[in-house]
């Protein structure tokens, strides 16, 4: 599916892109394992795309053109600023977004879960035991389907 695991902020994974449309995604990259449409909200529908062997679900937003706006993956060659991250523990993985400029971080517990979140860049790491065990990181869409630039 994909080449590498690189996360480029508020870009894509990989060669992955921000703003591909669900079809020619499929198209591109197979069909998935599973597939959640949620379509409660009048003003943006999503559709998530799980490619669980892949360790990775993508998220397609967008009222009349549905497009790739977010990714959650677990996959253990994921690297973020040249870094693998996926068992970093927490004050590593501070360190490192600090030391590329994202200092400024809410931190939320829940039960034994952790999720540190990074707004300038879109990305959240879900901590379990202290070590990262999956992350998250999108744009956002209007209902147009179209990115909206921060």
């Amino acid at each position: 599916m994909l080449k590498n695991y690189e996360v480029r902020p508020n870009a894509g994974l990989g060669d992955l892109e921000f703003g591909i449309n669900i079809d020619e995604f499929i198209v591109r990259y197979g069909e998935p394992d599973e597939v959640d449409n949620f379509d409660e909200d009048e003003e943006m529908n999503t559709t998530l795309l799980h490619y669980w062997k892949k360790g990775l679900s993508v998220f397609f937003v967008g009222l009349t053109n549905q497009i790739l706006a977010g990714i959650e993956t677990d996959h253990s060659d994921t690297t973020v600023f040249g870094k693998k991250v996926m068992g970093l523990p927490e004050s590593e993985l501070v360190a490192l977004m600090a030391e590329n400029g994202h200092k400024s971080y809410e931190r939320e517990v829940e039960e034994n879960d952790t999720r540190l979140s990074f707004d300038i860049s879109m990305m959240d790491f879900f901590f379990r035991d202290g070590k990262v065990i999956f992350m998250n990181f999108g744009v956002l869409v209007n209902e147009e389907g179209k990115i909206e630039r921060v």
